[in-house]
């Protein structure tokens, strides 16, 4: 690898907030020091762990100083990813910011193709790619997956917020393929911290709903991520206890204060997204009726 550009200050900082993650952590950061691109520093924050990543991270800080971080919360107290990733925010002065969880790869041009296209597009202020759904690690079959429902142009705002999940079909970017300008993420108020425990599924969604209503974003469809597929995940925790239903509806609820408080609240794409969205809980009979309805007719049509 080259030498780091000799600017005060990198022209990315990369965030990668942890919590007992000592499996994957170090083969994260491999993927991170393997980028073509240079000019960036990397923040490791330790959110309380109790396993052996702490000393994976101040290993890797201490082997090269000048461009890695550690960081923790005072009294190593767990407060959560977003407080983690908030606290890097506030340690770092880069122009760009990229954030990846510390079960995740980046490909090796992953930097270095995003920071092209922010170059190129000022008025864009955030972008990502499609992603691989990387189960073969473990022996399954890996999947790629579109992010967005369009490639290839700037979705300005709101657009992105009534197609992608939550509220739309269309498939949301992963926050550890996201570039974004600083001056976005400090705009909208970076993460909201009060998604912690069960919460923290739909913490990167609350961050993004943020961003939509702001943002301009560019899906290319590239591919830059490796997102590791396994059974620790958030999702896959939240799901075997049965919470999903319930996670889901505090975040419409803060969704709709959010807007409610924007300068968007009036807008009728956006209610009625959301109306839709209430449905099935609002509506719990209909719901099922229609889906029972449905599976019957694709049983008569095949």
């Amino acid at each position: 690898m080259s030498e780091v550009a000799s600017n005060s200050s990198p022209r990315v900082s990369v965030i990668s907030a942890f919590l007992n993650a000592e499996k994957y952590l170090a083969e994260t950061i491999e993927s991170i020091l393997a980028q073509d691109y240079d000019d960036f520093d990397l923040l490791l924050v330790d959110d309380g762990s109790t396993d052996e990543s702490m000393r994976i991270a101040k290993d890797y800080a201490t082997r090269d100083p000048r461009r890695i971080k550690f960081l923790e919360h005072p009294d190593h107290a767990n407060r959560g990813t977003c407080a983690s990733r908030n606290l890097a925010v506030s340690q770092s002065s880069a122009e760009f910011l990229a954030f990846i969880d510390a079960d995740d790869c980046w490909r090796p041009s992953k930097l270095k193709d995003q920071v092209a296209l922010l170059d190129r597009m000022p008025e864009v202020d955030a972008v990502c790619g499609a992603v691989n759904y990387w189960a073969s690690h473990a022996g399954g079959e890996d999947r790629i997956v579109p992010t967005g429902h369009v490639s290839n142009r700037p979705v300005t705002p709101a657009e992105a917020l009534v197609h992608l999940y939550p509220l739309g079909q269309a498939a949301p970017p992963c926050p550890s393929d996201l570039l974004m300008r600083r001056s976005i993420v400090e705009a909208i108020g970076g993460f909201e911290e009060s998604f912690t425990g069960p919460l923290q599924l739909y913490e990167d969604q609350a961050f993004l709903a943020k961003f939509y209503l702001r943002g301009t974003i560019y899906f290319d469809d590239r591919v830059w991520l490796d997102y590791r597929v396994h059974e620790g995940s958030c999702g896959a925790r939240v799901a075997r206890e049965g919470l999903y239903d319930d996670v889901r509806q505090h975040y419409l609820r803060w969704l709709e204060a959010y807007i409610d408080g924007s300068t968007r609240r009036n807008d009728p794409e956006i209610k009625l997204a959301l109306m839709r969205a209430w449905r099935p809980y609002r509506h719990p009979r209909l719901t099922a009726f229609r889906k029972r309805l449905g599976a019957a007719a694709r049983r008569v049509i095949g």
